[in-house]
């Protein structure tokens, strides 16, 4: 696997067992309830046909993790020891799986394995089993529908602040820009276990650039969370932010599709910011509404006592600040993104097109280059999980007058070093004719 794969596996594991490394204080049964509730549900696991993980993987992973003192890459997946050779089923078969499938949808899986064999659509040296089929034939959505059950839905709170952030997008007004009326978008994340708004601001955009500069502003302002609830937004879905969350040990956990009842407080302070707000604002320009907003907030929403919870949103999170986590100093190191290259044999590797010198330590290394968009003149290098400090921009100029001595100690040569001599057409002494 590449390591942009080994990453996306990490990140998921990760989100499996958060519940569990991140939990300060739960009780056995709760813990015993969660593991079953993880091993019961099915999941798409990166990379693998397999839709279940098991009691004892779960485990695994959480020890992995807590002895590597928190490093993400311990979730890595080990190389596999039966590389190049034939896995369960192949391409061919798979596919005839699906078309014979969908000739016969009443057939039980057993049935549809043996009309594979008597059809000789299986190829040879592929080992058909049921387990396998019925997994793949899961993944693809051409199980027989099951009998829809009722959903058990039951009222929930964090028991702590900052155990778990609900967030989301709301359509805002129009503004006024440089004489354009162009669109906004309210981010918000609201705390649940006391309703406090951690962050709210409207943006021009909901794309991943603008989420990102609020979650980061919501870290530094309110601490750490250990859970972050979102919608399946693109956003939100990004890799990036997975591996953000999961460097941070937040577990990142996606509401159901077309299920918003996990998201109901934030929706319910977007239908109050729509219906207490929004018709109150006078303004025309992004700064004030966001300026408008922030008041509001403060001075109404934080203060005013929440009929679910019988305190107002400011005492409620205040009252337990010792069970806070604190941002880290390097806060925004977390939020860079990570490119892998591999250092050319003349030092150099290229990002967003730009070329940058690494040290010569690393010639042919696959290292990370961690990089803010806005700030290309700051990028770290590292290797194997060793940073190497920051490269800068390659200049040509100074490299042409690189040279090195007999110890290959690299020199650079003075400009000074020659002087024009040329244009004196005549000496310096005039000779007259005898």
């Amino acid at each position: 696997m590449t390591e942009d794969e080994k990453m996306q596996v990490a990140v998921f594991r990760f989100a499996v067992i958060g519940d569990f490394v991140n939990a300060t204080h739960m009780s056995r049964p709760e813990k015993r309830r969660l593991m079953r509730e993880k091993c019961d549900r099915k999941w798409q696991i990166p990379f693998s046909e397999k839709t279940s993980i098991s009691k004892g993987t779960i485990r695994r992973w959480c020890r992995v993790y807590r002895d590597s003192g928190g490093d993400l890459k311990s979730l890595y997946p080990k190389d596999r020891c039966d590389q190049g050779k034939a896995r369960a089923m192949d391409e061919e078969t798979c596919l005839s799986l699906i078309e014979l499938r969908l000739q016969m949808p009443a057939l039980t899986v057993p049935q549809l394995v043996e009309q594979m064999r008597r059809q000789n659509r299986v190829t040879p040296g592929i080992v058909l089993n049921n387990s396998t089929v019925y997994r793949f034939l899961h993944q693809q959505n051409l199980m027989a529908a099951q009998m829809k059950k009722p959903v058990d839905r039951r009222k929930f709170e964090a028991e702590l602040p900052n155990d778990l952030w609900q967030s989301d997008v709301m359509h805002g007004p129009k503004v006024d820009v440089n004489g354009k009326m162009r669109k906004t978008y309210l981010i918000a994340i609201i705390d649940d276990h006391s309703r406090l708004i951690v962050h709210a601001r409207f943006y021009l955009s909901e794309k991943l650039a603008s989420y990102l500069v609020a979650f980061e502003d919501a870290i530094a302002a309110r601490g750490l969370p250990r859970k972050l609830y979102v919608d399946n937004g693109a956003a939100f879905r990004s890799k990036h932010l997975e591996y953000i969350a999961a460097s941070l040990s937040i577990s990142l956990i996606h509401a159901k599709p077309y299920m918003p009842q996990g998201k109901g407080k934030i929706e319910r302070w977007f239908k109050t910011v729509r219906s207490s707000f929004l018709p109150l604002f006078k303004g025309s320009g992004l700064d004030q509404l966001n300026q408008a907003l922030t008041r509001w907030i403060i001075e109404s929403y934080h203060e005013k006592v929440h009929s679910a919870t019988g305190q107002t949103p400011f005492e409620r999170f205040t009252a337990k600040m010792h069970c806070l986590r604190s941002a880290p100093a390097n806060l925004k190191d977390h939020f860079r993104k990570v490119a892998r290259r591999t250092v050319s044999k003349d030092r150099c590797v290229t990002l967003n097109g730009r070329l940058y010198e690494a040290p010569v330590a690393l010639i042919s290394k696959r290292v990370e280059l961690l990089y803010h968009d806005s700030e290309p003149q700051t990028v770290e290098i590292k290797y194997q999980n060793k940073s190497f400090g920051m490269i800068r921009l390659v200049d040509l100029h100074v490299n042409c007058r690189v040279k090195r001595d007999k110890n290959n100690n690299p020199q650079i040569e003075s400009d000074n070093s020659s002087t024009y001599q040329g244009g004196k057409l005549l000496s310096a002494k005039r000779t007259t004719p005898s």
